[in-house]
């Protein structure tokens, strides 16, 4: 499939998928959707001072890196795995503009060792951000109760229903931690309604540029009631 990279509105990068006309981050602005979806209505909700997150669509490595910029301002530590079935190729990494966008020179050189490390290895990149990569399908994660956050950024609906079902979200339910947070740039009915089939708690708040809504789902697990049997 032809991917080629564009500039979006705020002036960072991302990658269109010209077969699907699909980006791998909102043509509205890639760092500000980013920073609005991921950091302002999830990490910042994870009152923790160690957060174990799971990525779905490692991609560009965009959300990772806001994500070690975040831990290294917040004094907290991350453990984050990112799952991705058909990573960025290093040609396509050349081109991306998140350092300098982001004004972050002196993390270059770990921005890239994200990308560079072996797969399936868990790397310590700095001393508060630790990453392990998974490739493979999102349907193949075995985790249980391990994430205290899930940054959910698949490709649409549209173009991949498979990925936003129930089938999916049963997955990540079981891969969180009770009070974890799921946290996504889609507002779909039905996405919210397969979210709530599996037991997650859902709201809907104020989306990032260009998008009206997001959704965040919480996982609350069911407490016995006093007297019950």
């Amino acid at each position: 499939m032809k991917r080629t990279i564009i500039t979006t509105a705020d002036g960072s990068s991302t990658i269109h998928l010209d077969t699907w006309n699909e980006h791998y981050h909102s043509k509205h602005g890639a760092i500000r959707e980013a920073y609005h979806v991921f950091v302002d209505q999830g990490l910042t909700v994870i009152k923790k001072n160690s957060v174990s997150i799971l990525e779905i669509g490692f991609g560009t490595g965009l959300n990772a890196l806001i994500t070690l910029l975040e831990a290294k301002a917040r004094g907290i530590e991350i453990d984050y795995t990112g799952v991705e079935k058909f990573p960025v190729v290093s040609a396509e990494l050349d081109q991306l503009n998140y350092i300098s966008e982001l004004k972050a020179e002196e993390f270059r050189e770990f921005f890239l060792q994200m990308h560079a490390v072996p797969w399936e290895v868990e790397t310590q990149i700095t001393p508060y951000f630790k990453l392990c990569k998974q490739q493979k399908s999102f349907k193949d994660i075995k985790d249980i109760e391990a994430y205290d956050l899930v940054y959910f950024d698949a490709f649409g609906a549209r173009v991949q229903p498979e990925l936003w079902t129930e089938e999916i979200f049963r997955t990540m339910f079981k891969a969180m931690k009770d009070d974890g947070i799921l946290v996504t740039y889609a507002a779909k009915g039905s996405v919210r309604r397969a979210m709530q089939a599996v037991g997650f708690q859902v709201e809907r708040l104020p989306g990032p540029p260009g998008k009206r809504e997001m959704l965040r789902a919480i996982k609350k697990v069911a407490t016995i009631t006093k007297g019950a049997i």
